[in-house]
């Protein structure tokens, strides 16, 4: 099952007596900050939860799968989450 945002502010909304609309600012305030922070290239630490960390990809030899020819693939950017150990344990 995929948890939306419509179902998270739903959830965090009766939880917290909060109503949908103060609910869902929150859920948007909270990734807004996750994602300037990857954007910046830090890493998050969320306790109990885990760490989302951006890589740096260097530059690659790469293969074209339809045509079998290789080609260099750009360096890039990517997120990586890895989980603590309480959410592991569990």
């Amino acid at each position: 099952m995929t948890l939306t945002k419509a179902a998270l502010t739903e959830i965090i909304s009766e939880k917290n007596n909060l109503s949908p609309p103060e609910a869902r600012e929150t859920i948007e305030a909270l990734l807004e900050i996750i994602k300037s922070t990857l954007v910046s290239g830090e890493s998050i630490m969320v306790s109990g939860l885990g760490r989302f960390q951006v890589n740096e990809k260097k530059k690659r030899k790469g293969r074209n799968p339809a045509t079998g020819k290789e080609m260099m693939l750009d360096g890039r950017r990517v997120v990586t989450f890895s989980c603590s150990g309480d959410l592991r344990k569990s």
